[in-house]
Parts: C-alpha cells; sequence; structure tokens
C-alpha cells in the first residue's frame, strides 16, 4: 500500500503532540538502547540526522559535532524546538524532505536515521540522497525495523502492514538492508547485535 508524502505528513502532524508518550514504553524498553548504540558510532564534524521527529536522539549527540537535523512533519519539527530550547540542544532544525534533500552533494561526514525509511513513501530515493549528501569515505548509519527473515511472522507482518500504514503511514515489512545495498554504497554491514526485524545498518560511501 503506497501513500504519498503529504497524507504522511498530516497523520505524523497529528500525532506529534502525543508522540513521545505513544512510544514511551518501547522506546524505555528497546529503542532508547538502540539509539546509545547507533549514536556511539558516528563520527566526524558535520553529522546530518534524517527523520529528527520529537528530538528522541537529542540525549545521545556526541558535544564536540556540528549537528544538522531535518524532518518533514511542521509539528514534529514544533516538538523537537520545544525539547531543543528546554535541553539546551545545540543543533540546527530545518523542514525539509529526505527524498529531496537542500543540501550540496558530499557535505556531511555522518549522515544518521533512526526509524524513518519505513515512512519515506520513495525509500529508495531518500537513501540515494543520504548517498548523495554523505562524502566519499562517510557514513550513513542507520536503525531501522524490517520484515522479519522468519516466513510466518513475514506472512502476518505483510497481512497487517496496510492497516499499520493506513492508521499511522509507517511499513512494517520493508527490506531495508536489501535497499540499502542498491544505492552504490562501497560498503555495507548489519551490525552483529541486530535482531531479526531491528537492523543497525553501516553503510560507507
Amino acid at each position: 500500500m503506497k501513500i504519498d508524502s503529504a497524507t504522511i505528513q498530516q497523520r505524523y502532524d497529528r500525532l506529534a503532540p502525543y508522540f513521545d508518550g505513544i512510544e514511551a514504553m518501547m522506546e524505555g524498553l528497546f529503542f532508547r538502547s538502540w539509539r546509545k548504540k547507533l549514536w556511539a558510532s558516528v563520527e566526524g564534524q558535520h553529522i546530518l540526522e534524517v527523520g529528527v521527529g520529537t528530538g528522541k536522539n537529542f540525549d545521545y549527540y556526541p558535544a564536540d559535532a556540528r549537528i544538522t537535523a531535518i524532518d518533514f512533519s511542521p509539528k514534529m519539527l514544533e516538538q523537537a524546538r520545544r525539547k531543543k530550547a528546554r535541553k539546551q540542544v545545540n543543533v540546527e532544525l530545518e523542514l525539509m524532505d529526505v527524498q529531496s534533500l537542500h543540501y550540496a552533494s558530499n557535505s556531511f561526514d555522518t549522515v544518521v536515521a533512526s526509524f524513518v525509511f519505513c515512512s519515506v513513501p520513495a525509500p529508495m530515493k531518500g537513501l540515494k540522497e543520504l548517498h548523495r549528501v554523505c562524502k566519499p569515505g562517510g557514513r550513513v548509519i542507520l536503525l531501522e525495523h524490517v520484515i522479519s527473515a522468519n516466513p510466518v511472522l513475514a506472512g502476518i507482518m505483510n497481512l497487517l502492514n496496510p492497516m499499520v500504514v493506513s492508521l499511522v503511514g509507517a511499513n512494517i515489512n520493508r527490506n531495508t538492508v536489501k535497499n540499502v545495498q542498491a544505492c552504490g554504497f562501497s560498503q555495507v554491514r548489519v551490525d552483529e547485535r541486530s535482531s531479526d526485524i531491528i537492523k543497525l545498518i553501516v553503510a560507507v560511501k
């Protein structure tokens, strides 16, 4: 089931005031530890985070880096701006769609996204944009939930996907590792700590 960017943006705008509360349990049980692993792998002086959402990664930003963070949902970005002020985080926030980044090629040392490409209507287009703006030798690091390798669970995820997309605009059956491998990176590896449906992907340009 495919939905355009405007429709997904509207759904995230609607959820923005409640988003942290909705995901609080999963954040505490699972996602927080994965975010720590992701940001422990970040290197370089100029970092881009795509899909910043409400700013859930702010606590893990490296103190000595220049960080730019984008999101395509104005309401999610409002939440991030409030959190930025409250936590006094040094980050430049921009309203932008990952499918059409307004940055020059070879701009960033590392590009980061966490649980973003489930919601990008044209994921290959977005991934190619990450490849474009990453510097040669730089890394794109993605934390994503993907379709299971277990055929039974994968079948259930495929069955449920249309309902999940219609409710929140997120796909639960994406094969993001395969998509990244098709985007021209010199090296793509999946962190060995990854689980069946949560993958920490490191791609080198």
